[in-house]
């Protein structure tokens, strides 16, 4: 990529959000490796003050209703739902025909059109999944191609996420 040829093929970004969970249970309360009625217990322990509140189910230090439910579902099987990590935007892009290609830069923006920041660069790869996103917000992304001498491409065509609230 020269300065006189800066042609980056990237088609469309697309995305989907979908449930997910961390590797370590957060419904875990007492770190023992499973949830279960000890879990429930805690949580509803820390809901009516009776323990310091250390879950990070609904929020940092947020211990309510909302947290014993996710814990007692989590106890019967079901995934622990978080606040935070509950979505994932996939971003898919074609490959840039230009020569050299040695990473992309994923950038986002919450603003449409403008106020982009890097939030990942990555190897020669057409793929990123951005697990950082927050419930209720709509994300803007762009994605750039970077050559072995460091030329960056101009941004591609805009995508857009929208987060749904759980």
């Amino acid at each position: 990529m020269r300065n006189t040829s800066r042609s980056l093929l990237i088609a469309g970004l697309f995305f989907y959000s979908f449930s997910a969970w961390a590797q370590t249970n957060p419904c875990d309360l007492n770190g023992d490796g499973r949830v279960d009625s000890a879990d429930v217990q805690a949580a509803i322990n820390m809901s009516l003050g009776m323990a310091s509140c250390t879950a990070n189910i609904a929020g940092a230090n947020v211990c309510n209703v909302v947290v014993v439910q996710r814990v007692v579902n989590a106890s019967m099987g079901a995934a622990c739902l978080t606040s935070t990590g509950l979505h994932v935007v996939s971003l898919n892009w074609a490959a840039s025909t230009s020569s050299n290609i040695t990473n992309y830069k994923i950038y986002r923006s919450t603003v449409s059109g403008s106020s982009f920041s890097v939030i990942q660069t990555v190897g020669n790869v057409t793929t990123f999944m951005d697990k950082t996103v927050t419930s209720g917000t709509t994300y803007y992304y762009v994605v750039t191609a970077v050559d072995s001498t460091g030329a960056e491409s101009p941004f591609s065509n805009q995508a857009q996420a929208v987060i749904t609230v759980p």
